[in-house]
């Protein structure tokens, strides 16, 4: 799953270097801190926050199906 989200952000923002991930696992949810630059939040986030949701569409559908959740937050 962070190989996907890696791949989807970097193909967005203009410095794909400064894009970090962390992946944390709680109870029955995996949470991913995404740390990008300050020019490139806007990119990520889209319109109305409309990149962004389709984002998490996509790692909720290739998320395993045996009741995790799947969360996406951006931290600057």
């Amino acid at each position: 799953m962070t190989e996907l989200l890696e791949y989807i952000v970097k193909s967005l923002v203009d410095d794909p270097d400064s894009i970090e991930i962390k992946e944390i696992e709680k109870d029955k949810t995996t949470v991913y801190e995404l740390r990008a630059a300050k020019s490139d939040i806007g990119k990520i986030i889209g319109k109305r926050g409309r990149t962004i949701g389709a984002i998490r569409i996509l790692m909720n559908a290739a998320s395993p199906r045996e009741g995790n959740r799947t969360v996406l937050e951006i931290i600057e």
